[in-house]
């Protein structure tokens, strides 16, 4: 028999999502700004799954045709339900969320779509003092020096909550209380309804407001409490800009400390940026201005930045990433990226291998120990194990139609200034001398030479160039005049056969 907790699982957790969020000044909904490399709205539904609720509810509201595809993106168990247009406020959006659960029977958590550090700890400790309680309704609340704006908690002399004051409503003596309301709360799922039934728009705000159903439970003799937080920033709300940078900078110093106390190495917190869903192994070095976003993950040993973004990348242990931009790309342990590289999707390096100074690869994979030093584009390829990439070649994957591959073998060698043109393959052990057009694969042992015939044309600097100072450089060298050593003349005919071929190979 399958062993059942001790405790019942809470029955629904809804997060309200349906505001306007007209203070963002923005086309964009509210919920999908981010902190940590995380909507708003994502943030809300991982605090109420938190704590394993039977159902999840995601009210939405305006902006909904942009909440509604991100949300099936990010979190497609829950269920969406949008605000009705019979009218406004918490309350109401309340009676939306509890007409599309049916009958409840359990406890309701409530919480906003805007509150990205609510923590899963808070909420568990939030539940068991409720049901310690027997309370009706517990509301978390928390402390702060200005609480201008929020809703005062107003204590009984039984010590839980005997209403909620907003500070239009509020005396000056209310006001002066400076335990606020975060809007985060846990009801019995029958006093909720009840409540809910009850509730009207006769208010100032002409609004369906939730907090009157405290006042109801408590006219009904029930205990309202309060779960009182020291951690003030859990209750906050993003409702503009300035706020949305602050959070994001709080949240950032909390996982820049958390990996620092995990063994990371962070040599200026002040200019690196963690996002939440990023893995740091022991031992990994962030030097400054360095920003590991998405699901990013760095092993053992690393070393990223300085001037490093990297976006869904997986960087293998004693790695060295420099100055370079990297996204959905796997770097293999021990492999040197930059600096000044491009690393864009799809792009794979192999143990010990390099991308070097101004590089950039798309969708290309490169095999152990294979380079590319400097000064190259590499779209579409496949790059065999030691494998070496002059200076200044290009991968020339599309034709304006299509892309192609360009494959290059084990050990083979691709000379400075050279152009592979797709799709194209160089077998193991092959070489294409320096400044070369490849338009025709290259077998194992060959050579590829694929450029114009260099040719030396004496006196043609006086000709051509008369009174300049390199005719006069010339001249005083004794190299002005015509002779019959002559490799072409100007007509550009070559009169002399190649006698040797230069590589382009560079160390």
């Amino acid at each position: 028999m399958t062993e059942q907790s001790a405790e019942p699982r809470v029955a629904a957790a809804i997060v309200l999502a349906a505001g306007s969020g007209t203070r963002m000044k923005s086309v964009k909904s509210k919920l999908l700004h981010e902190v940590a490399g995380r909507s708003l709205v994502s943030h809300a539904i991982r605090s109420g799954e938190s704590i394993g609720p039977e159902r999840l509810v995601v009210v939405v509201g305006k902006l909904r045709e942009q909440v509604e595809p991100h949300l099936a993106e990010v979190a497609p168990e829950v269920t969406i339900v949008p605000q009705t247009d019979d009218g406004y406020g918490t309350g109401h959006a309340m009676r939306c969320a509890m007409s599309a659960l049916g009958e409840v029977t359990g406890e309701v958590l409530v919480v906003g779509g805007d509150v990205p550090m609510l923590q899963s700890e808070t909420l568990a400790e939030m539940v068991a003092a409720h049901r310690a309680e027997r309370a009706a309704i517990t509301v978390l609340t928390a402390r702060v020096p200005d609480p201008t704006g929020y809703g005062r908690i107003i204590r009984g002399a039984d010590g839980g909550v005997d209403r909620i004051v907003e500070q239009k409503r509020g005396t000056a003596e209310e006001l002066e209380v400076d335990e606020i309301n975060s809007s985060i709360y846990l009801f019995d799922g029958s006093v909720l309804t009840d409540g809910l039934a009850r509730l009207t728009d006769d208010n100032a705000a002409g609004e369906y407001q939730l907090t009157d159903v405290i006042g109801m439970a408590r006219e009904a003799g029930r205990r309202v409490s309060a779960y009182l937080t020291t951690d003030t920033w859990q209750t906050e709300g993003v409702n503009d800009r300035v706020q949305l940078a602050a959070m994001h900078a709080e949240m950032n110093r909390r996982i820049l400390r958390r990996w620092m106390l995990a063994g990371v190495t962070i040599l200026d917190p002040a200019t690196t940026w963690i996002h939440d869903a990023v893995e740091l192994a022991e031992d990994v070095t962030l030097l400054p201005n360095t920003s590991l976003e998405g699901a990013t993950s760095v092993a053992s040993g690393a070393v990223i930045g300085p001037d490093t973004t990297l976006l869904d990348c997986e960087v293998g242990a004693g790695a060295r990433v420099v100055r370079s931009q990297a996204q959905l790309v796997v770097i293999g342990p021990g492999a040197t990226v930059g600096p000044y590289s491009f690393l864009r999707p799809g792009s794979e390096l192999g143990d010990g291998s390099k991308v070097g100074a101004f590089v950039e690869t798309k969708n290309t994979k490169l095999g152990a120990g294979a380079k590319a030093p400097h000064l190259s584009y590499l779209g579409d390829g496949v790059i065999g194990e030691g494998a070496n990439i002059g200076a200044g070649v290009i991968f020339a994957n599309y034709d304006g139609v299509s892309k192609g591959t360009t494959t290059v073998g084990r050990s083979s060698f691709i000379g400075s200034n050279s152009t592979l043109v797709a799709p194209r393959d160089v077998a193991d052990g092959a070489y294409v001398a320096a400044g070369s057009i490849v338009t025709n694969d290259v077998e194992s042992g060959q050579l590829a030479v694929a450029r114009g015939q260099q040719r030396n044309i004496n006196g043609w600097v006086g000709r051509k160039r008369p009174a300049t100072t390199t005719a006069a450089a010339a001249e005083a060298a004794g190299n002005q005049t015509s002779s019959s050593s002559d490799t072409g003349d100007d007509t550009g005919n070559p009169t002399a056969n190649d006698t040797g071929i230069d590589t382009g190979e560079r160390a």
